[in-house]
C-alpha cells in the first residue's frame, strides 16, 4: 500500500481504517504481549516449584515452538498478522506443557535419591506417553482450523497453522532438549550452591561455651548426676533411723 501511495496523484491521500487500522496499531504491541505472557508463566512455575532456577528449564522450550510456528507460516505463505500473533502467545503455555511434565517428575525422582542425569533420563521416558497423547490430540483439534474454508477462513487459517506447526516442533525437539536442559541447568545450580557453602565460613563458638549439642548433653549428664545424689541422701536417712 506504501509503494501504491507514492503514486498517487498530487492532493490524494490514503489511510488505514477498520481492522488494518487495530493490526497496525496492535503490532507495536506484539512485544509486550510476550514479555507479559513469559513473565506470567515465569511466576507461576516459581511459586510452583518453589525455585527460580526450574522455571528458566520450561520456558527454554518456548523457543522451538516460536520457530516451529514460523516456519509453517512461511511454508503456507501466511502473513505474521494478529491473529499468528494470537497463536504465539497460546503457543507460550501450550510448549510449557511438556516441559512441566518432565521437570515436575524428575524432581520427584531426585527427592528419591536418583542423580541428575538419571533422573532426566527416567522422567522422558516415563512421562513420553502422556506428552504424546496431549499433544497429538490436540494437534488433531486444530486441523479443522488449518483447512478451514468460507468466511472468515483466513484467520483460522493463521491461528491454527501458527498453533499447528509450533505444536510439532515443540513435541518433536522438547523431549530431547528439556532433559538435556534440566541436567545442565541443574548441575550448574548444584555447583554453584557447592561452593557457596563452601566460601561461607563457619560460626565460631564463644570462649568458655560450648556448642548446642555438647551443651545440651553436658546439662542433661549434670542434671542425671544431680538426681542421683538427691536420691541417696534420704536413703542415707532411713539407714541410719533404722539403725
Amino acid at each position: 500500500m506504501d509503494t501504491v501511495a507514492k503514486k498517487l496523484p498530487l492532493g490524494f491521500n490514503y489511510t488505514w481504517s477498520g481492522l488494518s487500522l487495530e493490526e497496525i496499531k496492535s503490532g507495536s504491541q506484539s512485544a509486550l504481549l510476550f514479555g507479559l505472557g513469559l513473565l506470567l508463566v515465569y511466576l507461576t512455575l516459581s511459586a510452583q516449584y518453589e525455585s527460580f532456577v526450574l522455571p528458566f528449564i520450561i520456558l527454554l522450550s518456548v523457543p522451538m515452538a516460536m520457530l516451529g510456528a514460523l516456519i509453517a507460516q512461511s511454508l503456507r505463505g501466511q502473513l505474521n498478522d494478529v491473529y499468528c500473533q494470537i497463536g504465539l502467545v497460546m503457543l507460550i503455555g501450550l510448549a510449557s506443557k511438556n516441559g512441566i511434565l518432565i521437570v515436575e517428575f524428575a524432581e520427584q525422582l531426585r527427592h528419591k535419591g536418583l542423580s541428575i542425569k538419571e533422573a532426566a533420563v527416567e522422567a522422558a521416558r516415563i512421562r513420553l506417553r502422556p506428552i504424546l497423547m496431549t499433544s497429538f490430540a490436540f494437534i488433531l483439534g486444530v486441523l479443522p482450523l488449518v483447512f478451514a474454508s468460507g468466511a472468515g477462513s483466513e484467520s483460522r487459517h493463521s491461528v491454527g497453522t501458527t498453533v499447528f506447526g509450533g505444536m510439532i516442533f515443540s513435541t518433536a525437539l522438547n523431549l530431547f532438549f528439556i532433559p538435556v536442559l534440566y541436567v545442565i541447568v541443574k548441575s550448574m545450580s548444584s555447583a554453584r550452591k557447592f561452593r557457596l557453602r563452601k566460601r561461607r565460613p563457619a560460626r565460631s563458638q564463644p570462649a568458655g561455651k560450648l556448642p548446642g549439642a555438647l551443651e545440651q548433653r553436658h546439662a542433661s549428664a549434670h542434671f542425671a548426676v544431680r538426681s542421683r545424689s538427691e536420691i541417696k541422701v534420704p536413703m542415707r536417712r532411713l539407714n541410719d533411723c533404722a539403725e
